[in-house]
């Protein structure tokens, strides 16, 4: 059975589920989320959502108008975690996470302390944001959310892909 991703689905206004399920790594696995990753995914979503309202006000590049919120990676399917090197626990795994494109240090502290106000001055909490760098010297913001259970986990990691 062939299943594919509606590339038009929405999970909010501004975020469809194909960006948030985007891969490169070629596996026998289609990387589809479940209902549940979706559901996931949506919370994660109304975050990113909030991000966006908070950034767009801010100086935009010289060339003008709105600044995105690129993901790198959302939902990861085990066959498609582990081809990348992530960890077998990852939150990834359940729709629960997003790595955030920064076009550098600046804009991933950015992102970092409007996250950290979002939840502070609305009382809810997140599961992780992590600051991450590979060998190459690219960054990019790490952010996750669970149904329950969240750590509120803060880190800055070297990550070794």
């Amino acid at each position: 059975m062939n299943v594919t991703i509606n590339q038009e689905v929405r999970l909010s206004e501004h975020f469809k589920l194909a960006e948030l399920c985007k891969t490169s790594v070629a596996t026998v696995d289609r990387n589809i989320p479940s209902h549940a990753a979706i559901e996931n995914l949506k919370r994660v979503c109304s975050w990113l959502e909030k991000l966006r309202a908070r950034v767009n006000p801010l100086p935009t590049s010289p060339r003008g108008g709105e600044v995105p919120i690129i993901i790198n990676s959302g939902y990861r399917s085990p066959a498609v975690n582990k081809a990348v090197g992530g960890v077998a626990t990852s939150n990834h795994l359940t729709g629960c996470a997003v790595d955030i494109r920064v076009l550098g240090i600046e804009q991933l502290l950015r992102y970092a302390v409007i996250l950290l106000d979002i939840s502070d001055e609305s009382q809810e909490p997140f599961d992780e944001l992590l600051i991450e760098r590979n060998a190459r010297g690219s960054y990019w913001l790490h952010f996750a959310v669970r149904p329950e259970g969240n750590r509120r986990k803060i880190r800055v990691l070297q990550v070794e892909r």
